[in-house]
């Protein structure tokens, strides 16, 4: 690093990924922790909370102490170390092996600080970086065995094509669901009478709405069967209630507004992906103009909304190899390809999506001749990302400075929506962000 790259730095001021520190050692594990344990990111020791340089003394001394204090950490973490007009610049790189302590206790970086983690939040934590998986846990909600339908074992035999002779407990202990005698949370969800009963909120809530609002319920049912049970019921429900056209190549054959195969695979994907212990229910709504599907949980913790497609990071790997062994899901991350795949073939734009630490939404526009339309021409074009995007970029052109709830209001649309606009476009090289990130302004590059 040069001098010029250090003042840019120090330009910047303290941050997530950034810390200054006036001199010594002191806190200087947990800091390295905390960083280790979030996303990586540097502190410039020798420099006041100001970013005005203060300068270390003994510097050759005080690289070895730091080396000395990453080496102690457990486990311990290698970190990069660089002088610069007096000032030693830590580099500290996310880790793959978190998490990690100091004397015992762990750390976070949040904002400028780091911040030493409670019981519920090293809980949180672990699950989000998938150390500890939900569905390889005890379900003490469970009786095994008398909680275990036969014919949901059998079917669950033939379609693994495993032998109808072999030992049930042998079986169930050799691919993971049964532990000391005790059913996992993933063996619960395959093998239950009621998924409400073993796993609170483990249950589809399907609606059918009038028009493109909440407003009024036409239709409402709860599936709570067994995992495979609520597939096939929900799939069924969206069938019922999506419109058919009859297409005539050779024979004459019927064909779903939307095509079955995305929805299949984003239902399954809900099911599969979705955070199992927070009480919430799978949501599929059924609009006039559009079909979403909402599962509890957000993101798998390190998994970008970039990534999707093309890397998978399961939140349940062994409830998702369970569903692979039965040909519910094929290789893990090839879903949403299947989805786009089936998507193009209908001639259809991509669905949406939106995510954040909470939710995950999928959402299919609805094309069918018979679908409500909105009342006029300019709001029924509204169906499509490209469209929504058109709109937006129209409202940033007719009141600058217009703030992101703003847009929702005015476009109907939830705030996390247009936050993913926003950021497609920006992507794109259409809009940029100017100011700062609270205050700041989107302004318009493409004006065509």
């Amino acid at each position: 690093m040069k001098s010029d790259e250090l003042q840019e730095l120090l330009a910047l001021g303290e941050g997530l990924q950034l810390e200054f520190k006036a001199s010594g050692t002191a806190h200087l594990g947990r800091e390295i922790c905390a960083m280790a344990n979030s996303l990586g990111g540097r502190i410039c020791i020798g420099v006041e909370d100001s970013g005005k340089i203060r300068g270390v003394s003994s510097p050759n001394k005080l690289l070895s102490e730091i080396q000395s204090v990453a080496r102690n950490l457990d486990p311990p973490i290698s970190v990069n170390t660089s002088l610069v007009d007096k000032v030693i610049v830590v580099t500290v790189p996310e880790s793959r092996e978190k998490p990690h302590s100091a004397n015992g206790k762990f750390y976070l970086h949040e904002g400028a600080s780091s911040q030493q983690m409670n019981r519920d939040e090293i809980r949180e934590f672990f699950y989000k970086e998938g150390l500890i998986y939900f569905d390889e846990k005890i379900n003490t909600r469970y009786a095994y065995p008398d909680d275990l339908p036969k014919e949901q074992f059998d079917y669950f035999l033939k379609e693994s094509g495993l032998s109808a002779e072999l030992s049930r407990d042998n079986v169930l202990m050799n691919l993971g669901l049964l532990k000391n005698h005790k059913m996992t949370n993933a063996g619960a969800l395959i093998f239950c009478r009621n998924s409400a009963v073993v796993l609170p909120g483990a249950v589809i809530n399907c609606n059918l709405f009038q028009g493109n609002t909440k407003i009024k319920i036409l239709d409402q049912k709860i599936l709570d069967a067994d995992l495979i049970g609520n597939y096939d019921n929900a799939i069924k429900y969206l069938v019922s209630h999506l419109n058919s056209e009859y297409i005539i190549d050779f024979k004459r054959k019927e064909r779903l507004e939307l095509p079955e195969v995305a929805l299949r695979e984003a239902l399954l994907n809900a099911i599969a992906h979705r955070d199992y212990r927070k009480p919430a229910a799978l949501q599929l709504h059924i609009y006039s103009n559009r079909v979403e599907i909402i599962n509890p949980g957000g993101l798998v913790g390190g998994l970008k909304m970039e990534e999707l497609g093309n890397k998978s990071m399961p939140r349940n790997p062994l409830l998702f190899s369970m569903m692979h062994r039965i040909h519910l899901v094929e290789n893990i991350g090839s879903g949403f390809k299947r989805i786009n795949s089936a998507m193009h073939s209908y001639g259809m734009p991509l669905p949406e999506i939106e995510a954040d630490d909470s939710w995950f939404t999928i959402r299919f526009w609805r094309q069918g001749k018979n679908a409500e339309k909105e009342t006029t021409q300019e709001t029924t074009q509204e169906t499509t990302q490209e469209t929504t995007q058109e709109k937006i970029i129209k409202l940033l052109l007719k009141t600058p400075g217009i703030t992101r709830n703003e847009i929702a209001t005015n476009i109907g649309m939830s705030a996390e929506g247009v936050k993913y606009h926003l950021n497609v476009l920006r992507r794109s090289g259409r809009i940029r962000h100017t100011g700062p990130t609270k205050k700041g302004r989107w302004e318009v590059l493409d004006k065509e």
